[in-house]
């Protein structure tokens, strides 16, 4: 296994709303997926450090020093490099197009730019189609643009880096910069039909600089829509560009987080394809983005749920691909070595096909919280939401997989009867507040059957919690959000037991694991953030806004210096865990900075 990789903490991400990119501390981009998220990888190191494929660059003297930052209110990331001799700058992005209408251009820019002295780069441009599997042809058309063709990827590499052909698959560059001197880089995906006999003009210049500065204010236009205020408002508006960032223009949905298979624990199996839209997402970025002003992202995630899982309640999927796509199949690369040799690296998500009932309750969640905001559902869609109701209504006493997608036998999880309930009830109020035709007298009842059997079996009285499944005593932080569905008061004595237990056995460090039960799957992991937020949200709106404050403080610590989160930490050694950035850990971070803020305005 190769040492090369750096921590999941050395990257910052770039996107367009249709692929994203990470970006190494050195310069380096090893994770990029074109010309959409779930796409086979063109740079893809970061899963196999010898044949994934990677661009960098980066001074010729290895003693140099680093520091980055995104540009204020974009997602346009800056690296400086520093030596004795001189500094320079490099700033990365995927081009967007002044309001955004137009089709993506799909286009990574990478301009150098010299600060002090004078500074020597080195490029090397190394594309790997299909996650390293297709090592591109590499011509040259006229002076200054390269072409990489293999299988169905291609991409046009053109600027005024004085780029060379290394072999048959490889580009390299020196250039020295004094200050104020440019050096541009432009990578565009199209199809290989599209360069053949010739490839597309590529972008003088002038043009490239006028595209950055198009990129820059279309970033600062977007985040000026984002409204918090108060300390959180700076990271809150970071992680709602991440969450922008996520999301596939076409269609309105947000991927799960940009990366595949990176490990909840180093060495560990438990590596999943998070590219993916679940629907249970749905339900936390309409309340978070909607609750900072970002409507038009959170109708947009909305309609894109309601038209993939528009084929009825019985063929519901709990997740969906960027584009609405049903089939995920699970494979397995077993060519690749894995990051720091995680293995195994999978594509697609096995957990497509599993039972999960808590999705009845984040679909009729959903358009309630719409119906809030003025928009209730039209006679289709109420057709719809009616079979759901009726779904839950069927199948609530059914064991299932459960919210964290667990891989051994389905159990009756609380967290899954309790999203019953939600659809239950949210049926019922639907009904009466818009006047709709429903069997609410048959749904009232069994809403009943479900809360009593909650009570009975799935709070454990002796320790004073509720619990992970029935008649278990695991617990399961997914608990934290029976409130925020008023399945029970945050006040409930029920309720601040539950916290005070999760705090006692789930608590590692001051951040919170998921849960301490067999899943079916070997190895460990790390603490979640998102379940970290959760708790600091719980806390803020039961009124504890120091002990909130604490939680939160201590979950931010484990974002990077760009302020991203991963899915999971190690507080040992200090390490991000799992796939990154992770949209669930942004949207938990947005809920729990506004519960934070609304304890503060009401003391």
């Amino acid at each position: 296994m190769s040492t090369s990789y750096p921590p999941i903490s050395d990257y910052g991400c770039i996107g367009d709303c249709h692929s994203a990119a990470l970006v190494s501390r050195r310069g380096s981009i090893d994770w990029c997926c074109l010309p959409r998220f779930d796409a086979g990888s063109s740079f893809g190191r970061l899963l196999d450090w010898d044949k994934g494929g990677f661009c960098s660059i980066q001074p010729v003297d290895d003693g140099f020093e680093t520091s980055r930052e995104y540009v204020s209110e974009t997602l346009v990331l800056v690296t400086t490099f520093a030596t004795r001799e001189g500094s320079a700058r490099l700033t990365d992005c995927f081009t967007m197009y002044p309001g955004g209408a137009r089709q993506p251009r799909h286009q990574l820019l990478r301009v150098a730019e010299g600060v002090r002295g004078r500074m020597t780069l080195r490029l090397r441009v190394a594309p790997r189609f299909d996650y390293g599997a297709v090592r591109p042809w590499v011509r040259r058309h006229g002076r200054a643009v390269f072409t990489a063709v293999g299988g169905n990827d291609a991409l046009v590499l053109g600027g005024d880096f004085p780029l060379a052909p290394v072999g048959d698959h490889d580009l390299d560059a020196e250039i020295t910069l004094g200050v104020g001197e440019r050096a541009r880089l432009s990578i565009t995906w199209v199809r290989p039909e599209d360069v053949d006999p010739d490839p597309p003009p590529t972008p003088d210049a002038a043009e490239l600089d006028e595209r950055l500065a198009e990129t820059l204010d279309w970033w600062r236009g977007w985040s000026d829509k984002v409204r918090l205020e108060g300390p959180d408002a700076i990271g809150a508006r970071r992680s709602a560009m991440v969450l922008k960032a996520l999301t596939n223009a076409p269609t309105g949905a947000v991927v799960a987080a940009a990366t595949t298979s990176l490990p909840e624990a180093m060495g560990g199996s438990r590596n999943w394809d998070y590219r993916f839209s679940w629907i249970r997402d749905s339900q936390f970025t309409v309340r978070s983005l909607a609750e900072l002003g970002c409507t038009d992202e959170a109708a947009g995630f909305r309609r894109f749920i309601e038209r993939s899982a528009a084929g009825g309640a019985e063929s519901l999927q709990i997740m969906y691909g960027p584009g609405g796509e049903r089939r995920l199949t699970e494979v397995e690369l077993t060519e690749l070595e894995g990051y720091r040799g995680s293995a195994p690296v999978r594509v697609g998500n096995g957990a497509a096909g599993q039972l999960q009932l808590d999705v009845y309750g984040e679909l009729l969640e959903l358009a309630w919280q719409w119906h809030q905001f003025g928009s209730s559902p039209d006679d289709d869609y109420w057709r719809f939401l009616v079979s759901l109701v009726d779904m839950a209504a069927d199948r609530w006493q059914e064991p299932d997989q459960g919210i964290w997608e667990m891989r051994g036998p389905p159990r009756h999880f609380v967290h899954s009867k309790v999203m019953c309930w939600v659809a239950l009830d949210r049926g019922i109020r639907l009904a009466e507040q818009c006047m709709r035709r429903a069997p609410t007298r048959r749904w009232a009842s069994v809403r009943q059957e479900i809360r009593e059997a909650v009570d009975e079996h799935g709070y454990d009285a002796e320790s004073a919690t509720f619990v992970q499944a029935f008649d278990s005593t695991d617990l399961d932080a997914a608990l934290l959000l029976l409130p925020s569905y008023d399945f029970v008061e945050y006040h409930d004595e029920r309720m601040v037991g539950t916290v005070a237990a999760l705090r006692a056995r789930l608590d590692h460090d001051g951040l919170l694991r998921r849960y301490h039960a067999a899943d079916g799957v070997e190895g460990k992991e790390g603490v979640f953030v998102a379940c970290t937020f959760w708790l600091a949200e719980c806390l803020a709106r039961q009124g504890r806004a120091h002990d909130g404050r604490e939680v939160f403080d201590r979950a931010m610590a484990t974002a990077n210096d760009l302020g991203l989160f991963s899915e999971e930490y190690d507080p040992g050694s200090d390490q991000l865990l799992g796939n990154f950035p992770q949209g669930l850990s942004h949207l938990s971070h947005i809920a729990a900075a506004i519960a934070l803020r609304a304890a503060h305005d009401d003391e």
